[in-house]
C-alpha cells in the first residue's frame, strides 16, 4: 500500500487538486470492480435485485467495462432492494476489506445515496477534506424512488428532490460557491440540523413509498437530464447479463432506450476537454490489488 500526494501540496490552499495518473486511474478501476464483486455476492447469497446504471451501464455497452477515463461506478437499487442491501451489509459484508455509508448509519455523511468503500484506500475530494467521515475508493450505491404518475405532482415532486439535494450539498456549497447569491443560500440551508434534515430526508423516502408501483422512478437526491422527471421502472426489473471487464453484471434489457434518455447520443465518443473525472487532494492505493 502506498500513500500518493501532489508533489509540494498543501491541500488547504491548492486549489488544483492531485493530478490521477493513467495507470493510478487503472488501479482505481480495479479497486472499484472488487468492490462491486462484493455487492454480487452478497446480492446474489441474500436474493437481492441490483443492476448496473449511469457511466458504469454506458462502460458495460459501449467499452464492455470502464469508461476508460471513468473514476467511479454505480450500482442501482429499487428502494426496497437498497433496503435489503443496507441491512444484509451489517451481517454479511466483508469488514476486514469493505465498509458501507449511509446518511442514517455515517455522522457528517451529507448525500442521499449510500457509497461502499474500500478499507486501506483513500479518494479525497477536493474541498470535501473537512467531512468528518472517512472517503476511500468507494462506488455510488444508488436507491431508486418512487415518482408519482401525475405530471403538476412530477413537478412539485421534482422540486422537494432539488431541495434535499441542495440542503445536503449546502455543507460543501457554503465554502466553495462562487455566486454570492448562491452561497448565502447554502449558507441558511446549512444551518438545518443535520438530524432534523437526514429525518425529514427519510420522510420524504417514506412518502415516495406510499405512492406504490409508480411509472417512473428516480434518484432522489441526484440530478436528472433536463426535461426527466424519472426513469422507466421497467429499466430497473428487466434486465440482461453483460460484459463488464471480463465479469457479468445486470443491466437494463432495454439498454438503448435507457441510455438515450440519459445520454442522448450514448455511443458518440465525447471530445478530451469533456472527459471529466473527480477532482481530489489525495489518494491512497493499495500497491497489491489481491491484499
Amino acid at each position: 500500500m502506498r500513500l500518493i500526494f501532489g508533489e509540494n501540496m498543501d491541500i488547504s490552499t491548492n486549489r488544483n487538486g492531485y493530478q490521477i495518473m493513467p495507470e493510478e486511474l487503472r488501479k482505481i478501476q480495479l479497486v472499484q470492480l472488487e468492490l462491486i464483486q462484493e455487492v454480487k455476492r452478497i446480492c446474489q447469497k441474500c436474493n437481492i435485485h441490483y443492476n448496473m446504471v449511469g457511466g458504469t451501464m454506458l462502460g458495460a455497452v459501449r467499452h464492455h467495462g470502464y469508461i476508460p477515463w471513468d473514476d467511479d461506478a454505480d450500482i442501482g437499487f429499487l428502494r426496497r432492494e437498497y433496503e435489503k442491501f443496507r441491512e444484509a451489509c451489517k451481517t454479511e459484508l466483508d469488514k476486514e476489506k469493505y465498509y458501507f455509508q449511509d446518511c442514517r448509519d455515517t455522522v457528517g455523511y451529507r448525500w442521499g445515496y449510500g457509497k461502499l468503500r474500500r478499507k486501506n484506500t483513500e479518494f479525497i475530494r477536493l474541498n470535501q477534506e473537512f467531512m468528518p467521515y472517512e472517503q476511500g475508493i468507494a462506488i455510488d450505491i444508488m436507491p431508486f424512488d418512487n415518482v408519482p404518475d401525475l405530471y403538476l405532482l412530477r413537478k412539485i415532486h421534482s422540486f422537494i428532490c432539488f431541495f434535499y439535494r441542495k440542503a445536503f450539498w449546502s455543507v460543501v456549497g457554503r465554502k466553495t460557491e462562487k455566486n454570492a447569491l448562491k452561497k448565502g443560500v447554502y449558507r441558511l440551508l446549512y444551518l438545518i440540523p443535520e438530524k432534523r434534515l437526514v429525518k425529514g430526508y427519510q420522510r420524504w423516502i417514506n412518502s415516495c413509498i406510499r405512492l406504490g408501483h409508480t411509472k417512473q422512478v428516480r434518484i432522489l437526491t441526484f440530478p436528472t437530464p433536463k426535461g426527466v422527471y424519472g426513469y422507466d421502472r421497467k429499466w430497473y426489473t428487466e434486465l440482461q447479463l453483460y460484459e463488464f471487464e471480463n465479469c457479468k453484471f445486470p443491466g437494463a434489457k432495454d439498454f438503448d432506450g435507457y441510455l438515450t434518455v440519459k445520454y442522448k447520443n450514448y455511443m458518440d465518443i465525447p471530445p478530451i476537454k469533456k472527459r471529466k473525472i473527480h477532482p481530489i487532494s489525495r489518494l491512497k492505493l493499495l500497491d497489491d490489488m489481491s491484499k
